[in-house]
């Protein structure tokens, strides 16, 4: 399975769209700079049909060295970024379970 990178978008963006790759960075960055805004200010960002991103805490736990598993160690609690797919990419993504068991089954 191949990745799709942000010059990958730009690049389907612009021949979509009919801007130039320059214009197209743009929004794109742009686009990512008010997500990451918005959830560093504890903001959640809805994109309808698409997802919500969302901080959330998570607990304190303790953890364990493998190689010096006699030692605890306090991972502390931290701010994350969790994503709740939307209806639509979720329908989208369940199209691809087939697809799958079948090259897990190989």
């Amino acid at each position: 399975m191949a990745n799709l990178t942000k010059r990958d978008m730009v690049v389907k963006i612009s021949d979509d769209v009919g801007i130039t790759q320059h214009q197209a960075f743009a929004v794109i960055q742009k686009t990512l700079e008010h997500i990451t805004d918005s959830l560093a200010n504890g903001d959640n960002v809805e994109l309808r049909n698409f997802g919500v991103f969302e901080v959330r805490l998570t607990k304190s736990r303790i953890g364990r060295n493998p190689n010096k598993p006699e030692t605890d160690v306090i991972i502390p609690a931290r701010a994350t970024v969790k994503f709740k797919p939307g209806k639509v990419l979720r329908q989208r993504v369940l199209l691809r379970t087939e697809h799958l068991n079948r090259q897990a089954g190989s």
